[in-house]
This record gives C-alpha cells, structure tokens and sequence, in this order.
C-alpha cells in the first residue's frame, strides 16, 4: 500500500536558502531592530538623523551644486580672485616689511657699530700712540697736548664700549670682545702709568713697563678689538643682504593674481562677448600697479645699497686698515727709540721695532693703493693721494732719523721724531688727518646711498595693502555685475 508524503515534514534548507524572498509590494516598513542594527565587526555609532550635517560638508555640498549653475561658478571665480588679490598685497607688504627693516638696520644699527667698532680700534692704537710719545718726551717735558691726547683715546674707547654692550648679547661674539676689552683695558692703562712713574724718576725700568703694556695692546686689547670690528661687520653685510634680496613669493603671487584676473576677463568676453569687465578691469590694473612699484622699489633699493657697500663700505674698511697700519706704524717707530734696540726679532738680528714699523708701512702704502681705485669721485680722491704724499714724507724723515740715532745723537733723533715741525711725528698727524678727511668722505657716501635705499621701500608696505584691498573689491564687484544679470 502505498502512503503519501506526510506534509509535517521541514523544507529542505537548500530549497528555502535559494528561493528569494517576494517584494514587499505593500509598503510595510522593514523590521526596526532590522534597520536600526550596525553590521557585524562595525565600530561606528548609528548617525541620529535629529543630528544637521557638519557645516563643512554643507559647505562642500552647496559647492558641488552650485558650481552646475553659472551664477554659481561665477561666485566661486569672485571669491578666489579676491583671496588671491588680497593675499598678493599682504605677502607684497609683509616681504617688503622685512626688506625694510633690514636697510633700516643698515641705516641706523649695523653700519654705526661697525664704524663705532672701527673708532675703539683706532682709539686704543692711538692711545699707544700718544703713550709712547709722552714717554719719548720724558715724564717732566712731557706735552700737556700729547697727555691730553691719551687720556681723551681712553675715555673715547671706554664710551664706545659702553654703547656697544648695550646693542649685544653677553654670550654673543661681540659680547665676548666687549668684556675681553672692558677687562683688560684698566690693566693696561695702569701698566702706563707705572711706567710713567718709572719715568718721572729717570728709571730705566719705565721703558720695561712701557714695553710691556705695548705688547698687551697690541696681543690682547687690539686683536679682540678687531674681531669686534669684524662681527659687527659681518653684522653689516648679512643686514645688506637680506635687504637686497628679491620678493620672489610677492612676484610670484603677483603674477598669479594677474594671470586669474586675466582669465577671467577672457572668459567673460568669451560668454558675453563684452570687452570691459570695470570692476576686472580695476583689480588688474590695482595689481599691475603694485607689482611694477614692487619691482621698481626692489631695483633701486639694491642699486643704492649694493652702491653703499662698493663705494662707501669697502672704502671705509680699506681706509680703516690704513689708519691702523699708520697708528701701528708711529707706535713702533717710537718703541725703537725706547728700547734703544734692546728687544730683537726672533731671529736675533735685527731690531724688532724697526722691522715692524717698516712692515706697517709697506701696508700704509697698499691700503692707500686700494683706497684710491675704490674712490669714485675727486672728493674721495684727493684726500687719499694728499695722505700718499705724506707717507712719502714720513719715510723719508725716518729714514733721517735712522741715520741720526746710528750716529749717536740720540736727543736729535728723538727731536725729529716727537718735535711740532719736521718731525715724523708731523708727518704721521699729516697722515692721520687726510684719512679722517678721506673717511668722513665715504661716511657720508655711504649714509646717502643706503638711505635712498631705504627710502625706494618706505611706503611701499602700506600702498601694496590699500591696493590689494582696493583690487579685491574691484574684483568682486565686477563679479556681481555679472551676477546681476541672472536675477
């Protein structure tokens, strides 16, 4: 007999996982805790949909569907062109900002130190100088002029380094030389009056203490006042630097702004057919004007500074070392008549003072030599080939008075050396006032060239703003007329 399939029996699960589930034609919403579940290994939380987008993404969204439209496109060229005309000016002002600083710096701080450094070095050398002078003339003859003269190098060379320690930081090079000289320079002033106590009582130990405070100017207190002189120096040259250096952001956002506004201008003559954009038109021209001026200023401003450091610095530090090579050159010449050949060279075989003396002078002559080929104009020239002349002189009345000492006569010999007329003394002050006039020469060439310098930049920072601001509103305005058409 046979029995029919009993109908209690399960589905086949194959049959069951393979047949698709009918549609819900009727619109019944799906299971809550269906909908509502996070898939499996999912960390995120469920979004509240009470919860508004983040402004950001309504922003990008609002982006994507007006740039479908033209009004829309033409809002987001307004508002690029704005920021770029904007950030033109404030990068343009920013930059030149800096520029001006830096020549400003040159002006009024980097170039005044060094010239200050350069004036502690001659002073103290000069100092010496006088020093020696005084002792030649013997305690009691000595001129009350010469005296004066030391005492005002001191108080010269003390004041200087009072107000160049207030412009450096102790842990910075030249804070280091300014200590060094603070330091040393009471130890070497009282070593000269030792020797001039010495002196006064006609003791031969004055010229050893003499001797002695020499070799302390000039292996202590005058090597530290040339580095001093060197890293203002430096100081100088990094400020001229960075206030020649081009723009090249401001330049290149410049040119940026100006390529977008000319695009743009295209592209509204390609879709109206109109040639004018006014408010295009304004913002070129407001950026145009600032980056020829930025140009123009930045032209002159290194033409005039770079014409201060050729022909005013690197005649000021040529003429520099010819004063130091002058004072160096009178002190030894007077140290030969001191030691009255008492100290040698390492060698043993000539006179130590002598040999200095003639190598100071062989550099008095080459500083000079350079000094005349870096002067540009007869002003700066004449002075330089009066003081040549008198090196001339002034070699020739030592060599008079080289003679007269090897002869025996050694108060002549001092009188031509220390005597107001004829003396090599009168020809070293010869000297000494020809370079100063020379100096005060290119001090005063260098101070105009590097203000104008300065003055080509002074009130482009503040026209670059007014013109960027000037050039956006332009730019959205022309915009707008654009957009007005559509409403």
């Amino acid at each position: 007999m046979t029995h029919p399939p009993s109908t209690s029996s399960a589905p086949s699960t194959h049959t069951a996982s393979n047949t698709p589930s009918a549609p819900n034609t009727q619109g019944t919403p799906s299971s809550p805790s269906t909908r509502n579940t996070p898939s499996a290994g999912s960390s995120r939380a469920p979004r509240d949909p009470r919860v508004p987008p983040s402004t950001l993404a309504d922003a990008a969204a609002h982006l994507r569907a007006a740039a479908t439209t033209e009004p829309g496109r033409l809002q987001v060229i307004g508002a690029v062109l704005a920021v770029l005309v904007l950030a033109f000016g404030a990068v343009t002002a920013l930059e030149v900002s800096q520029r001006a600083g830096a020549a400003d710096d040159v002006v009024e701080r980097s170039q005044p130190l060094s010239a200050d450094a350069a004036l502690v070095y001659r002073s103290l050398a000069d100092a010496d100088t006088a020093a020696s002078s005084g002792f030649l003339a013997g305690a009691v003859k000595e001129p009350r002029a010469v005296r004066e003269r030391y005492e005002q190098d001191v108080a010269r060379a003390s004041q200087l380094l009072v107000k160049a320690a207030t412009h450096a930081d102790g842990r910075s090079e030249s804070g280091r030389h300014i200590a060094t000289l603070n330091e040393q320079l009471p130890i070497y002033t009282g070593h000269i009056e030792t020797a001039r106590a010495y002196n006064r009582q006609g003791l031969p130990l004055g010229g050893a203490y003499l001797r002695f405070a020499n070799e302390q100017m000039t292996k202590v207190l005058l090597p530290a006042a040339q580095k001093l002189y060197d890293a203002e120096t430096a100081r100088l040259d990094r400020d001229d630097e960075d206030a020649r250096s081009w723009p090249l952001l401001s330049v290149l956002v410049g040119l940026a702004a100006l390529g977008a506004l000319g695009w743009a201008q295209r592209r509204n003559f390609l879709r109206t057919n109109r040639v004018f954009n006014h408010g295009l038109l304004a913002a070129s021209a407001a950026c145009a004007v600032v980056l020829l001026w930025l140009v123009v200023a930045q032209t002159v401003a290194a033409a005039q500074l770079g014409q201060a450091q050729a022909h005013g610095q690197q005649s000021l530090k040529v003429l520099n070392d010819a004063r130091i090579s002058a004072l160096k050159a009178r002190a030894n010449e007077n140290l030969v008549l001191v030691s009255r050949g008492a100290v040698l060279t390492d060698d043993g075989k000539q006179d130590k003072y002598e040999t200095e003396y003639a190598q100071h002078v062989r550099d008095l002559v080459d500083d000079l030599g350079r000094a005349q080929r870096l002067a540009d104009d007869a002003a700066g020239r004449r002075p330089v080939e009066s003081a040549a002349e008198d090196v001339d002189a002034w070699q020739e009345r030592h060599r008079q008075v080289s003679e007269t000492d090897r002869g025996g006569e050694y108060e002549r010999a001092v009188e031509k050396v220390i005597g107001a007329k004829g003396s090599t003394g009168q020809s070293f002050d010869e000297v000494d006032a020809a370079l100063d006039q020379a100096l005060a020469h290119e001090q005063r060439e260098f101070t105009r060239a590097a203000e104008n310098g300065r003055g080509a930049l002074g009130v482009l920072p503040v026209g670059a703003v007014a013109l960027g601001v000037a050039g956006a509103l332009g730019a959205v305005l022309g915009i707008n007329r654009r957009l007005s058409e559509y409403r």
